[in-house]
């Protein structure tokens, strides 16, 4: 497409200049284009392993707007449906978890396997006189990929595997994914899925995950009431050990592919510091932890992830170990999931301490987030003003003090490193944002179920 025919990369998102419309955030017509640009062409978050374990097991999800079925079928294989009746569309589940071999649309009645295939229909013989062919008719499929127990879709075919989606990014998933050991032990997700609303664009949650430092006086309140279990003043796990050593404060992104993070790298090497107060099998855990982390990981335990964002909704969060993901509902609303995860070997007390830790930080209930969805509100009212839309945002901190390959060649390929403060990652967002919504869609299809596929799912089920 011609520079000048670009409405976005160029148009409404200029940030070789440092600056984007409020469009992006407030128009019918961007959010549209969203839906059949974006949403259904990337990977997205569905879930985690644990919150499936056994044969039959299902949650809902979400992909865009659309309710998906996530579930492991009879024999041990994940899958991701449509939550949608081929027929004339009713959702073939409507709890948001359980265990099931079938699905019920609950309208005519068609029935589906845990497989996905289509194995029963009401007059059958006498009304369609066996002439539909159920084995064409299954729910519709997407693309599944499980990455170290966190479980992503996608409906595109064209689409590159998860591993590639990832790229260079990678390091930064992985650190995130390792246990407090350094391992790549179990999580377990708890407590369900968290569900709220929020009066604001989905991508002022993307953007402030993916690598926004400058906003942190909006938790100066939460920080006074002393959150963090190191019993000093912080809402963070890691406050007394960031605060106690020298240290570069990264934001980190991947031009080209949107994904972002954020953390810090210790200038030096340093001995573990208590960080929970008057728990001794707590801190004897993350003691131990700490010491297998430097053995496994050498120079490499330097960095510190404090979290980021999988382009293009989903958040991730070091230290709180949870996932967010940014639903869009219209231009204006947004509907928060979001999951907790503990260590699924860790001692009880561990686990206990964790919990009410991540439940005061994040999620409805959660004091930071509380702080973040104020400043969200309020911006997105900022970006629906009749006036307001005339003027563009101001995204140019840090613009052309990048530092690429900053400050270990290890942290990964074609990156660009800030020290402290900077808006590389948002504008790094924003041009990946800008690129899908400048490509017009092609054969979207979702796969469909063969007639293989579809026969063995008839055959099998009871």
């Amino acid at each position: 497409m011609a520079g000048g025919d670009r409405k976005y990369l160029g148009g409404l998102v200029r940030t070789s200049e440092g600056r984007i419309s409020r469009e992006v955030f407030s128009s019918r017509s961007v959010y549209e284009d969203e839906l059949e640009r974006l949403f259904a062409r990337c990977w997205l978050f569905v879930g985690h392993a644990s919150q499936v374990p056994e044969p039959g097991d299902f949650v809902l999800g979400r992909m865009g707007e659309e309710s998906v079925i996530f579930n492991r079928d009879r024999n041990g294989k994940l899958h991701v449906f449509l939550n949608t009746c081929r027929h004339r569309g009713m959702r073939v589940c409507r709890y948001d978890q359980g265990n099931s071999r079938k699905f019920t649309c609950p309208y005519h009645a068609w029935v589906y396997s845990d497989e996905g295939g289509l194995i029963a229909v009401p007059k059958l013989e006498s009304g369609y006189h066996n002439e539909l062919d159920t084995a064409e008719w299954g729910l519709i499929e997407a693309r599944v990929a499980e990455y170290h127990g966190y479980v992503f879709a996608c409906w595109d075919e064209e689409t590159p595997g998860f591993e590639d989606y990832l790229g260079d990014f990678r390091f930064y998933f992985d650190d995130y994914c390792r246990t407090f050991d350094g391992g790549f032990g179990e999580w377990e997700a708890f407590g369900g899925t968290f569900k709220w609303r929020m009066p604001c664009n989905w991508k002022f949650a993307a953007e402030n995950f993916g690598g926004d430092y400058y906003h942190n006086p909006s938790h100066a309140s939460v920080d006074a009431v002393i959150l963090s279990p190191a019993g000093v003043e912080g809402r963070h796990t890691y406050d007394a050990v960031t605060r106690a050593r020298e240290l570069h404060r990264l934001n980190i992104c991947f031009p080209g592919i949107g994904h972002t993070a954020r953390g810090e790298y210790f200038k030096e090497d340093y001995e573990y510091m208590p960080t929970y107060q008057e728990m001794p099998v707590v801190e004897d855990y993350f003691r131990e932890c700490y010491a297998k982390r430097r053995e496994r990981l050498g120079e490499k335990a330097r960095f510190f992830g404090h979290g980021g964002t999988i382009f293009p909704n989903v958040s991730y969060s070091n230290g709180v170990q949870s996932m967010g993901t940014w639903n869009p509902v219209g231009p204006h609303e947004t509907e928060a999931w979001r999951i907790f995860l503990v260590p699924k070997d860790a001692p009880d007390e561990v686990k206990n301490v964790l919990r009410h830790y991540v439940i005061r930080y994040q999620g409805p209930s959660g004091l930071t987030e509380q702080d973040d969805m104020e400043n969200w509100g309020y911006a997105h009212e900022g970006a629906r003003g009749t006036i307001a839309r005339r003027f563009d945002y101001h995204y140019g901190m840090g613009q052309g003090h990048e530092k690429r390959g900053w400050p270990a060649e290890w942290l990964g390929g074609d990156i660009y490193a800030t020290e402290d403060v900077s808006e590389q990652n948002q504008r790094a967002f924003f041009d990946c944002w800008a690129r899908y919504l400048d490509t017009p869609p092609g054969a979207q299809g979702a796969r469909k179920p063969s007639a293989q596929r579809a026969g063995k799912n008839a055959e099998a089920a009871e």
